[in-house]
């Protein structure tokens, strides 16, 4: 059966569509692609003194809210079955202007991670090759990248799937390993304790911290209700969006678990606690090992590449299709390779910067559009089951449409009173930005966004 075109993504008489090529494997590979799951390695040292020793916590409250926010969005997305995320749900559910706003917000998040990836691409090529410049090392990875995005989404799908398998794989290694030199007197000296989960040093407060870093590693289920009109059956959003936060969460505390009983503290990684993983490979199996580790965090950060770059580019898609960004380009999909080639370019050009940027700062940076998306979606909700349709009617549906969300929604509060003061500010400036652009646009708010349509 040959795959269909939406013709949702159509924009004018030489513009394609996206097309129907991504079953339910893909759907979850593209989410946990995009979610990068060696950087639990990455960030182990950070979040191991955040936490006072108990990375596995952090991972566990950031999945449970995690969990409760997918149900969200797979509520939403089987209502509105197009591509733009939170954007499109708060802008449908609540106000056209509010979802602007929102989308205006996370797209900081979603095009920031490309180049985030790039960042982390040229710090694993300048330990291993200082002589290679680093510029030309994410003009090398962003042309290659862009070029595979733009010209096949199928195919961007199955190398993404190979990266993804590879990493996952060395991970597995890993933890056999260290699971055998913990029951051989290494580390904590036990395969099966508390100790993990709670540390000498460890409350409430700092666990907090530490979900808020490691919600950083979350993102990416939601990246799968881009491809809400790329997918074979749309039915299999909801399901791909629990799979990729359920999957993804298991790989992340099964990981942190052992890592964290295996290195109790970070007195063995010296210096390099900011970013232990070489150290953590080494320590755990030799220089070998090491290699073969760093490896599997290169294609690993090459397929969160891969996956965030088509998702940002959809994104821009659906607000150009809906005249909330400006640009015919936007909006044209290209009807030989079914992309958003203009998109892909603009993101590609995004990664670029990388060059020139700080780890830290664009790391917070994304945290604070994924936390905005997050605690609309939730709200988003509510605001279409509870107030708009009154299906509150019996306690299932008031457990589903009130205190699922609403629980979701004030403990991703939790997290924003823990968010860098760096991300807040970045946010602010560009959510400013955002809100001039929105009274422009719509007169001071005497016409709403939707009204911009054609």
């Amino acid at each position: 059966m040959t795959a269909t075109s939406t013709p949702a993504a159509k924009a004018g008489g030489h513009s394609g569509g996206l097309r129907r090529s991504l079953g339910l494997v893909a759907l979850v590979g593209l989410g946990l692609g995009y979610m990068t799951p060696t950087v639990v390695f990455d960030t182990f040292g950070i979040v191991s003194d955040s936490t006072g020793g108990a990375v596995p916590s952090a991972y566990l409250l950031a999945l449970v809210v995690m969990a409760l926010t997918a149900t969200s969005y797979g509520k939403l997305v089987a209502v509105f079955p197009s591509a733009g995320s939170a954007y499109t749900y708060v802008r449908e559910a609540m106000h056209p202007n509010l979802g602007f706003m929102v989308g205006w917000s996370s797209l900081l998040d979603y095009l920031l991670l490309p180049m985030v990836n790039a960042l982390i691409v040229k710090l694993y090529v300048e330990q291993v090759f200082p002589a290679i410049p680093s510029w030309l090392v994410v003009v090398v990875y962003t042309v290659a990248t862009t070029t595979l995005v733009a010209v096949t989404m199928r195919g961007t799908s199955r190398v993404n799937m190979l990266l993804l398998a590879t990493a996952i794989a060395v991970m597995a290694v890993f933890v056999v390993i260290a699971s055998y030199q913990l029951l051989q007197g290494e580390g904590a000296g036990t395969l099966f304790s508390t100790r993990a989960f709670a540390g000498p040093e460890t409350t409430l407060p700092l666990v907090l911290t530490g979900a808020t870093v490691v919600c950083f590693s979350f993102i990416g289920f939601d990246a799968v209700t881009m491809y809400a009109e790329e997918a074979k059956t749309p039915r299999t959003l909801p399901r791909a969006i629990m799979l990729t936060v359920l999957i993804g969460g298991g790989i992340f505390l099964v990981a942190a678990y052992v890592t964290q009983l295996r290195f109790p503290t970070n007195a063995p990684f010296g210096e390099f606690t900011d970013d232990p993983l070489p150290q953590i490979g080494q320590l755990v199996g030799g220089p070998l090992f090491q290699a073969v580790l760093v490896g599997a965090a290169f294609v690993a950060t090459v397929a969160s590449g891969l996956a965030s770059h088509a998702s940002v580019a959809r994104m821009l898609l659906v607000m150009g299709r809906n005249r909330a960004l400006p640009g015919r380009g936007l909006r044209w999909v290209s009807p030989r390779t079914h992309t958003p080639v203009v998109n892909i370019v603009i993101v590609g050009a995004v990664c670029l910067l990388a060059v020139d940027f700080s780890l830290e700062l664009i790391s917070a940076c994304i945290n604070f559009g994924a936390l905005v998306a997050f605690s609309f979606v939730n709200a988003s909700v509510i605001a279409e089951f509870a107030v708009r349709r009154r299906e509150t009617r019996t306690t299932r549906e008031k457990l589903r449409n009130v205190v699922v969300p609403g629980v979701a929604t004030l403990m991703t509060a939790l997290l924003w009173t823990q968010l860098h003061s760096d991300a807040l500010v970045a946010g602010g400036v560009w959510a400013t930005v955002g809100l001039v652009y929105l009274l422009v646009y719509t007169r001071g708010l005497r016409r709403p966004m939707a009204a911009l349509e054609d």
